[in-house]
């Protein structure tokens, strides 16, 4: 099987340009292709998964994967998917989360001489010169065209800033800077950047002539891949000190059923000989595939050592085991406690279960927390100093567990 036809079978294409040509690339080493990832936050998320993964695996194949840094376009915000406008960010706050996603990325790809390269489009686009954008680049953009692109939709219910409006043009403008620079000649996406990869496309074919080699790829990102990162954002980092392998194996081990085969097709390395014999499983297998799911997911993630751990400390959790030395825990400072004891409220958010006290509160409240198997009717409740030398369970919802304690 090609490489081409893995991804097709793995269910990773949506829509492509120049399918034979794109084809002849990919399976013979000779594609030079980016992805983009705007740093919007200081770690990636399960919503980057499929596309570092793919980015892999075409690395694997011979081709030169090009990881697009947004520093440039983080100033302004992709509008794709939004009602709102998105938080400016200051330059400080753009290179540090920029760096962090260098960090996390080489787990993936490999960089060197030769192999994957980073580039931030910072680097390009603070440079340019705004007339001279309006002149040699805006001529090309017919506003009519862009309006009715499908990433500006949900903003113009709203209203979309002429500063949102430019990010087409800058995304665009990042292929055709690549492909200059680079010999970057494809360009892949979730399927809501269609219209942004479409324009870039465009962009060389008017500047540089129509007989200009760029292809367009798009993943099956939104429908599928990034659905995981809609649900899963702000709280399902790669970061460990974001989310914790064990919160990160949890995740995955408790997908949706009709989930589980789909995602180990689209981001494990597993054959897809052994995935395909799994589609006759049911019932109690199902929960056999999950676990299989969550196991390789963590290793490639963080590490084999750390996916043992996790796994283990979930056959302890859910299997009726004793052992939870590395379930995720924290030491509660002496100093925190009050005539030998702390509030509920504080040692959840202590815990970082929970980013504040009144989100605390409103879990309690629906009845989502327990401290050692019993659920918590107070918001007045406190935890002992003789618990917390033992080790207190605290349980929020049905899945997500931690443990507190002190020393003695």
């Amino acid at each position: 099987m090609t490489i081409y036809d893995e991804l097709v079978a793995r269910g990773l294409i949506a829509q492509v340009t120049d399918e034979e040509e794109i084809k002849k690339l990919v399976n013979n080493g000779k594609a030079t292709f980016y992805i983009g990832f705007d740093p919007t936050a200081d770690s990636l998320h399960v919503g980057h998964f499929m596309a570092l993964c793919l980015m892999k695996r075409l690395q694997m194949a011979g081709n030169k994967p090009v990881v697009l840094i947004g520093g440039g376009t983080a100033y302004i915000g992709d509008p794709s998917g939004r009602t709102d406008m998105r938080t400016m960010m200051t330059p400080e706050i753009i290179k540090h989360n920029s760096e962090c996603f260098k960090v996390q990325m080489a787990k993936f790809i490999e960089f060197g001489d030769d192999k994957a390269i980073m580039v931030n489009n910072a680097d390009w686009l603070l440079k340019l010169n705004y007339v001279d954008v309006l002149r040699e680049v805006g001529i090309h953009f017919s506003v009519n065209n862009m309006l009715r692109a499908e990433c500006y939709k949900q903003r113009m219910e709203k209203g979309l800033s002429f500063l949102e409006l430019n990010y087409m043009i800058m995304q665009a403008y990042d292929f055709y800077y690549l492909f200059q620079n680079y010999g970057c000649n494809m360009q892949f996406g979730g399927d809501d950047q269609w219209s942004n990869m479409l324009a870039g496309r465009e962009l060389i074919r008017r500047i540089l002539g129509k007989d200009s080699f760029a292809m367009t790829i798009t993943l099956l990102m939104n429908s599928e891949g990034n659905k995981m990162g809609k649900t899963a954002k702000g709280a399902v980092w790669l970061d460990p000190n974001k989310t914790s392998p064990f919160e990160f194996y949890q995740y995955w081990r408790n997908v949706d059923d009709a989930d589980v085969l789909k995602c180990l097709r689209m981001l494990t390395f597993l054959p897809l000989e052994q995935i395909n014999e799994m589609d006759k499983w049911e019932g109690s297998q199902l929960n056999e595939a999950k676990e299989i799911l969550a196991y390789e997911l963590t290793k490639l993630v963080h590490n084999e050592e750390e996916a043992v751990k996790a796994r283990k400390a979930s056959h302890a959790l859910f299997e009726g085991g004793t052992d939870d030395a590395d379930m995720p825990s924290t030491e509660i400072r002496a100093e925190l406690l009050t005539d030998n004891a702390i509030g509920v409220l504080d040692l959840v958010v202590e815990c970082k279960m929970v980013p504040s006290k009144s989100e605390a509160r409103r879990l309690i409240q629906q009845g989502g927390l327990f401290v050692d198997d019993a659920k918590v009717e107070s918001i007045d409740y406190t935890v002992t100093i003789e618990q917390l030398r033992n080790g207190v369970k605290i349980r929020k919802g049905k899945k997500t567990f931690h443990k507190a304690f002190i020393r003695n």
